[in-house]
């Protein structure tokens, strides 16, 4: 979209609109404070990851790495030792020739995101590209590829759980995966997209319930998963995780749910909920028009490439939304209390 459109005008207009529809609704919402005027630096006390979904398209474009540069450049810049990578999904577009014997590890993951500057555990979940048949599934190759051991790619079954940082956890995470069958979607072209079975899917929630019934030994408890649970982007919101997993994330009062799968940078807040939804999706893949008619749910939502950065302390969780150059364009606080506050 060429600078100064009239495209571009409205988009701006409408974020606008967003913010100040997100500031009249936190006005009721004592749990939330707006408009610090000042972004934090990062803590040198902080334990430090960062984010990106969407990003498995080595393309012409150059997008994904573009993303994998400021990704570099903003961890060097800042002075970060990244103790994770969390990877939301779409971990590979196309074909992945050789499954787990992909030249596509090194090229796309091993040298896109150097150990030498993030040399620590990549946590990944599927994406529903990486449910594609090309013609084997790329699913099991991820598996197999996280099994052969002597890389930082992370990913011991479809959901499981993990604590960050490794030495004194700070944050649980539970690690989903949201492909999930739902009766409404459309039929994909030469049936190529998978999505879990019905069982595994019935499996995984009542895994689910029973992690998120277990007594919270961390100050801050995250869902992380590929397709968002509400979305101002193409994809809308998901009615079968609305339905299902929803009401498990007010019930324990779950601090933050990662997603990716639309492809920009968002967050959304409502008012009443204790989750603050965040999504990462522009880690390389072509970009998303987000949908006028849900503009006004915020506090942010921009087509753009990036990054997230999370830092956390025991009494702090800062969540950072980054660009493709490695500018900050988003950042919020929340506390172990659910206290939100959203950085100017």
């Amino acid at each position: 979209m060429a600078p100064g459109s009239t495209l571009e005008t409205l988009d701006r207009r409408r974020f606008l609109r967003q913010s100040f529809a997100f500031s009249a609704a936190a006005a009721f919402a004592p749990s939330m404070l707006l408009a610090q005027p000042k972004q934090p630096s990062a803590k040198t006390d902080g334990s430090h990851l960062l984010m990106l979904g969407d990003w498995g398209r080595e393309s012409a474009d150059q997008a994904q790495h573009l993303v994998a540069q400021g990704m570099t450049s903003y961890t060097r810049k800042l002075g970060l030792s990244p103790e994770a990578l969390l990877m939301l999904g779409d971990n590979w577009y196309d074909q992945l020739p050789g499954g787990v014997d992909s030249t596509r590890w090194q090229t796309g993951f091993e040298q896109m995101y150097p150990k030498s500057v993030f040399d620590c555990p990549a946590y990944a979940i599927p994406g529903n590209h990486d449910y594609q048949r090309m013609p084997e599934s790329k699913v099991a190759a991820e598996l197999a590829y996280a099994r052969r051991g002597n890389t930082r790619w992370t990913m011991p079954s479809l959901w499981y759980r993990f604590g960050f940082p490794h030495k004194n956890p700070l944050i649980t995470f539970i690690a989903l995966d949201s492909n999930v069958f739902h009766e409404d979607a459309k039929p994909e072209k030469n049936n190529v997209n998978f999505t879990l079975t019905p069982e595994q899917q019935a499996d995984q929630l009542v895994w689910l319930k029973g992690e998120l019934e277990k007594p919270l030994t961390t100050p801050f408890r995250v869902v992380m998963a590929h397709h968002p649970v509400f979305s101002n982007g193409p994809h809308g919101d998901h009615k079968v995780l609305i339905r299902d997993w929803d009401p498990l994330l007010r019930k324990h009062n779950v601090h933050l749910y990662l997603a990716g799968h639309d492809h920009d940078l968002q967050h959304l807040e409502f008012e009443g909920h204790p989750t603050s939804f965040f999504l990462s999706g522009g880690g390389g893949a072509d970009l998303y028009t987000l949908r006028a008619e849900e503009a006004a749910r915020g506090p942010y939502a921009q087509k753009v490439h990036g990054f997230s950065h999370l830092e956390v302390t025991p009494d702090l969780l800062t969540m950072r939304h980054v660009n493709a150059d490695g500018t900050l364009v988003h950042t919020f606080t929340k506390t172990p209390q659910g206290k939100v506050s959203i950085i100017a």
